[in-house]
């Protein structure tokens, strides 16, 4: 025979139609072969020395050997981080990662959700930030629905309320246990980068640290909101000094808005931690380049991801799954003690 042996020459060769051919070598999900005409398939398809398409027999089956990532912006290293663990994960069960990026519009997250399902990804994880957005979290909680009616799995990294597994980190704990520290070393003027009023997890963080700060006795800080990225830390930070008078201590509510205000602490002349101190939250890999090195609350990201992915490869349980992922302050040069 001429040419490399396909899927038609062996439904010839057994004497079948090519979907019989098809379900007798691939597998399908909807119907089966009786087992003397698989056999007749599989002994035509050993007499042709037919190799099967992987791929073709994953479709055929109902799904693919593919796991879908839903980021909110995949040049946060926050993100990145969560994408190498699930990455690792899936790849020692064999499968590869299709990672797709919302640039934090939730509205995207249900078009990529059903793009994935057309594509029959056998798991979702989702990782981007939620808002307080009722009907963008019902659209999705409803899409997610229907995925997994469909026979695939999903995993959401926070808070647990889209009807899936979910992956929990502390953050409001690690943001209490923060200004505990940081009230600890003397800090009594404080002010707060919180990132996006409706944004649920840097809301969690902000309030979590703000009535830490009220139980341990101090005054109510100036809190501001922006976005939760560098330029929106900078931003943040700059209305901060222009309005002043300039606090003791400066806390983002993520390391990347940090990263952000010490930039514009530098560009209006300040020294960290001289003139003012400066806390974050992730411990994300880019502050291992960063002088002072930056007080923040360690996340164990590559662990989340892992996590994540162990949850949407077991099969489902009766009712969703919650694994909790503790996190740690880690107090560094910009926030010398002052006590």
């Amino acid at each position: 025979m001429v040419g490399p042996v396909t899927l038609s020459d062996v439904a010839r060769e057994a004497g079948v139609s090519l979907a019989t051919a098809s379900r007798a070598i691939n597998g399908s999900a909807n119907r089966t072969v009786g087992a003397d005409l698989r056999a007749r398939v599989l002994e035509a398809a050993e007499r042709l020395r037919y190799s099967p398409d992987a791929n073709a027999q994953a479709m055929a089956r109902g799904r693919t050997t593919s796991v879908g990532l839903v980021v909110d912006d995949i040049a946060d290293p926050y993100f990145a981080t969560i994408a190498r663990g699930v990455a690792h994960a899936a790849g020692r069960a064999g499968l590869q990662v299709i990672l797709a990026s919302t640039e934090q519009d939730p509205s995207r997250e249900v078009e990529v959700v059903g793009l994935l399902q057309r594509q029959r990804a056998r798991a979702i994880v989702i990782a981007g930030g939620r808002y307080d957005d009722e009907r963008a979290t019902s659209a999705l909680r409803e899409v997610l629905t229907g995925y997994r009616s469909a026979g695939g799995t999903a995993t959401v990294v926070g808070r647990p309320v889209l009807g899936t597994d979910a992956v929990r980190i502390a953050d409001a704990e690690g943001a209490r246990a923060l200004a505990r520290a940081l009230v600890g070393r003397g800090y009594r003027d404080v002010a707060v980068l919180g990132g996006p009023a409706a944004h649920v997890t840097a809301r969690e963080r902000r309030e979590a640290f703000v009535a830490e700060l009220a139980a341990s006795g101090l005054p109510e800080p100036r809190v501001l909101v922006g976005a939760f990225d560098r330029q929106g830390g900078a931003e943040a930070m700059a209305r901060l000094l222009a309005d002043g008078p300039r606090p003791e201590l400066v806390f983002a509510a993520n390391d990347v808005m940090a990263l952000g205000a010490l930039t514009a602490a530098r560009a209006a002349g300040l020294v960290v931690p001289d003139d003012v101190a400066l806390a974050g939250f992730g411990d994300i890999t880019t502050l291992r380049d960063v002088v002072p090195g930056l007080t923040t609350v360690r996340i164990p990201l590559e662990e989340v991801g892992v996590a994540a992915v162990r949850l949407v490869l077991e099969p489902a349980a009766a009712a969703p799954r919650v694994v909790h992922v503790a996190t740690e302050v880690v107090l560094r040069e910009s926030t010398p003690s002052r006590a």
